[in-house]
């Protein structure tokens, strides 16, 4: 039994872990896009994004909505499946140009991330979170 409890607790802290390490990445992209916001719209205007003036502001509520989502482990299964939609549509948009290794990158990464999120989808937010403790 003292086994078992070791690695559900180990389990829990990777899950912790993962979450804080995605959460990071999608709150630092939301705080890039609000400090480079002039430029954020031109660069999105450069991808053909319909309505940037729309659509940067939607960006960054979402990544920070789904950062703190994933930071504290609410709605981790909800946070997770927007995260993967939101990362392969990124991806999609952002990062089609298979000419240049530093575009397929970046759409591998997008990618990467998708299937990290499901993985969260799948397992949910472990002990470490609100999740959590809404269920005792």
């Amino acid at each position: 039994m003292a086994r078992a409890t070791r690695t559900r607790r180990f389990e829990d802290a990777a899950l912790l872990l993962g979450r804080l390490l995605m959460a990071a990445l999608f709150l630092v992209a939301a705080y890039g896009k609000i400090m480079g916001y002039a430029g954020t719209i031109g660069y999105f205007r450069k991808l053909g994004v319909p309505e940037p003036s729309i659509a940067v502001p939607a960006s960054i509520f979402a990544e920070l909505a789904m950062g703190l989502l994933m930071l504290v482990g609410y709605q981790t299964r909800l946070a997770a499946l927007a995260i993967a939609a939101f990362s392969v549509v990124s991806a999609l948009l952002a990062h089609f140009n298979f000419g240049d290794a530093n575009q397929m990158n970046h759409f591998l990464k997008n990618f990467a991330i998708a299937g990290g999120a499901l993985a969260f989808f799948v397992s949910g937010a472990g002990a470490y979170s609100l999740d959590a403790s809404r269920r005792l």
